[in-house]
């Protein structure tokens, strides 16, 4: 069965794989956007998590291909078989458990201990949309439908999980092969396929988001990655992690950077923070009795519809205003590290101060908000680390930790934080009449 994409063309399910597809956990997927509010900016980002899913399946497999291709790396037909339908089911399944509008109703989430999540830890802290994928994983009603199409390659709903999760429990040796006579374990890199600073996950969000948002800015050389791609076995630890070829690594460098770019002018764009600002605003109001249910049945019809069928029900100024499409309007916006001066930075800091000043001293209420924007969320914080191989005729390749092959991450900032100040309406266009159409207040 194909299914067709705007993307990739023609995305192939496999026969095992239809039932996963067609259950009602999966198929709910296309009633959550993969951009929640992004779509109030850039109206064609209605695309949804279940399109996307597919895509970073059809992904996944390109690039398991292209690393394990018998010419790369010998292993056993059958190990190949059951790898290969491994990665296709953690990049189908990695996002199943997104609550509605994907991020932003994670406000919304009750303690993780609540879910019950099978080999979870006991902890205080919020669920988050990863802890309700393992929780469908491994103990839903989706979990006897993936227990019959994965026993047909002899894992289970476990070593799904555990390829999507890394710090997972796993007390059998599914993942390990022997290569040379040397057992080596494959969950490193079968995570990084689907978890890391080069995965499947975003090689298709970048290329679909940008597609869908009219942008360039997630525009890479997906092909020339994907070829470029490999392994490394390292010898100190018997474990198979991903690589990259030498001659991919300024392909990857402009791949990081797009991620980079897209966060600042797509992802944090001041009207999709607003909203996202204005919904948790409301679900932290005494009025407001919206919460994401731990019992799992019942999370599986929270979608984007019911959110909103349930904010056209309140009459919470802030449930209202999101129905309404009636934002706060944003005052006043500074950038860290542009320009890249102290005094600069000393310069934005206490306009931003002063105004924050001026507007409590006017009795004008305002919202104060602050993004970050990481070049890379893995670096220095991964234990799976990426290689670069580096090819030589007089010797064995050599392979070098890609931090060490790249300035990018010492001469690019690695995190930026964009400030923002939003008022109502009213207020807005009273402080433009004051300032005289002051620069620095925007439309």
């Amino acid at each position: 069965m194909n299914i067709r994409d705007a993307i990739h063309g023609a995305i192939e399910i496999e026969k095992h794989e239809l039932p996963i597809v067609d259950s009602y956990f999966f198929q709910r997927l296309r009633e959550i956007k993969q951009t929640g509010f992004a779509e109030q900016s850039f109206p064609g980002a209605t695309h949804n998590r279940y399109i996307h899913s597919l895509g970073a399946m059809h992904t996944i497999t390109q690039t398991f291909q292209s690393i394990f291709a018998p010419t790369k790396l010998k292993i056993p037909t059958y190990t190949y078989k059951r790898f290969r339908a491994l990665a296709r089911f953690s990049a189908m399944l990695h996002d199943i458990g997104h609550g509605p509008l994907s991020h932003t109703t994670e406000f919304a989430m009750p303690e993780v201990s609540k879910l019950k999540v099978p080999g979870g830890k006991k902890s205080n802290r919020k669920a988050s949309h990863e802890d309700y994928t393992l929780k469908i994983l491994l103990d839903s009603p989706l979990t006897p439908l993936l227990e019959k199409a994965t026993a047909v390659f002899g894992f289970t709903p476990l070593h799904v999980a555990a390829t999507i999760e890394s710090h997972l429990e796993v007390n059998d040796d599914f993942f390990i092969e022997k290569i040379d006579g040397k057992n080596i374990d494959f969950r490193p890199i079968l995570h990084q396929l689907i978890s890391s600073e080069l995965d499947a996950d975003r090689m298709d969000y970048l290329r679909r988001d940008s597609f869908h948002c009219g942008v360039n800015y997630g525009v890479f050389e997906y092909d020339w990655i994907v070829s470029n791609l490999t392994y490394h076995i390292n010898e100190a630890d018997s474990k198979c992690y991903l690589a990259l070829g030498h001659r991919g690594l300024y392909a990857f460098e402009d791949f990081l950077l797009s991620r980079y770019h897209m966060f600042l002018m797509v992802y944090l764009h001041h009207k999709t923070v607003i909203f996202d600002e204005m919904l948790s605003k409301y679900l932290n109001d005494p009025s407001c009795d919206y919460r994401l249910p731990a019992d799992i049945e019942a999370y599986a019809h929270c979608t984007d519809a019911q959110l909103y069928s349930h904010l056209s029900g309140s009459t919470n100024e802030w449930a209202k205003r999101i129905v309404e499409k009636r934002p706060l309007r944003i005052l006043l916006e500074t950038h860290s590290g542009i320009p890249n001066t102290d005094r600069a930075r000393d310069q934005q800091e206490r306009l931003l101060k002063k105004s924050k000043e001026d507007l409590t001293s006017r009795g004008i209420q305002y919202i104060a908000t602050t993004s970050v924007g990481e070049l890379s969320k893995y670096f220095g914080k991964s234990d799976h680390p990426i290689f670069i191989r580096y090819d030589n005729l007089f010797s064995e390749p050599s392979f070098i930790p890609l931090q060490k092959c790249t300035t990018l991450f010492t001469q690019y900032p690695n995190t930026r934080s964009i400030s923002r100040l939003f008022v109502n309406e009213t207020d807005y266009d009273q402080i433009r009449k004051d300032g005289k159409g002051d620069p620095l207040l925007f439309d």
